[in-house]
């Protein structure tokens, strides 16, 4: 079971989803297909980091923010699914990273998500996928992160 295996990961049990913090929703099914807005690295309603990767926040800490946004995706794609077990694929990650001039390195920091997804679904994580550098992003995070998951939702 996949929750099951991302608690094992995290190391305590999945949080709610993050709620919007503006006028959207966190995910929306098409098809077979769920998009989901952009997650930020919140954890109990707070940023992990604020500001830009390669100024005031580490490549190491933008990684693990990177980490967490997947996560916040994951609980995203669960709020309308009800059961991340449906998830047949990773289809898209894109990952946007506040970034210091001439910092280059965002498929390093986009590689947080990237083997996150790889490490809870295997091969059903591995996906297409975007980094690119911002100036910018809601309320100063490091990094934010979409997703596209294809799931069985039949009967659903």
């Amino acid at each position: 079971m996949i929750e099951e295996k991302i608690k094992e990961i995290i190391g305590h049990d999945l949080p709610a989803v993050v709620k919007p913090l503006a006028a959207y929703i966190p995910a929306q099914i098409s098809g077979n297909l769920v998009y989901t807005s952009g997650q930020l690295p919140m954890k109990d309603g707070k940023l992990i980091a604020e500001g830009r990767v390669g100024y005031e926040v580490s490549e190491e800490k933008a990684i693990e923010c990177a980490r967490l946004c997947a996560l916040n995706c994951l609980l995203a794609v669960k709020s309308v699914i009800g059961n991340l077990d449906r998830i047949e694929q990773i289809v898209k990650v894109v990952v946007f990273v506040n970034s210091a001039t001439r910092y280059t390195a965002q498929p390093k920091v986009a590689n947080g998500a990237s083997e996150f997804l790889a490490q809870v679904f295997g091969d059903i994580g591995k996906h297409a996928r975007s980094a690119v550098g911002v100036s910018e992003l809601p309320l100063n995070a490091p990094v934010e992160v979409e997703m596209i998951v294809r799931a069985s939702l039949l009967d659903f």
